[in-house]
């Protein structure tokens, strides 16, 4: 049976390339995005919706029967502030998540972290954390969660410390083996595939999943 995907920040790093995997597979027949702004992508298989995440009423009929894919995500700084960063990574996904259960979407997966925890002393993987908790409390058959290290590749927004992190990724990973590998950077192309292979196996209940190059 041919399936149905939704993908919530389809724009970043790891939303473009959850759309392209998604396009290339032929197990998923209609892939859905919610969007601010244009994706500036054409496919027959592909359908954009802009959206106010304000608002999100009206989306139920495209979550029904789905696997929910979000990936929205930013920071402090490009935000502009706590509060407006909180209203992205945690607000934004809950309610999307809400949304999903309410439509009794095949299931939902979602971008967190490494170090993701409520306790976390960094306001960036506390409010994570939160998200993960808010989330997992949701009526949903399964809710998978993706704990990314840092990632690869380029930026639309400058991140110096990011940057410098992946100047030194040649030299630190090899360094990352057993239970440290799951900090090893890895690229988004990578978390994409393990995402939509991660949708494809029947499951149930929260899983998290850690990745690494």
């Amino acid at each position: 049976m041919k399936r149905t995907a939704v993908i919530v920040g389809a724009t970043g790093a790891i939303g473009r390339e959850l759309v392209s995997t998604l396009l290339a597979d032929p197990d998923w027949q209609r892939v859905h995005v919610l969007v601010r702004r244009p994706l500036d992508m054409e496919n027959p298989r592909l359908s954009e919706h802009i959206v106010d995440f304000d608002d999100l009423e009206g989306t139920a009929d495209l979550l029904t029967d789905a696997d929910v894919f979000c990936c929205l995500g930013t920071t402090k700084e490009k935000a502009g502030s706590s509060k407006a960063f909180r209203k992205v990574d945690h607000d934004y996904v809950v309610a999307v998540a809400e949304q999903a259960a309410t439509a009794h979407a095949r299931q939902f997966l979602m971008v967190s972290a490494i170090g993701a925890s409520r306790s976390s002393p960094s306001e960036y993987n506390r409010v994570k954390g939160e998200t993960e908790t808010d989330v997992s409390a949701l009526t949903l058959p399964a809710v998978h969660i993706f704990r990314p290290s840092l990632l690869l590749g380029e930026r639309s927004e400058s991140r110096p410390a990011e940057d410098i992190a992946k100047r030194l990724a040649p030299i630190v990973s090899p360094l990352l083996r057993g239970r440290l590998s799951k900090y090893r950077p890895v690229h988004p192309s990578e978390v994409a595939h393990r995402m939509v292979e991660a949708a494809r196996i029947p499951s149930s209940g929260v899983q998290i999943h850690y990745l690494a190059t």
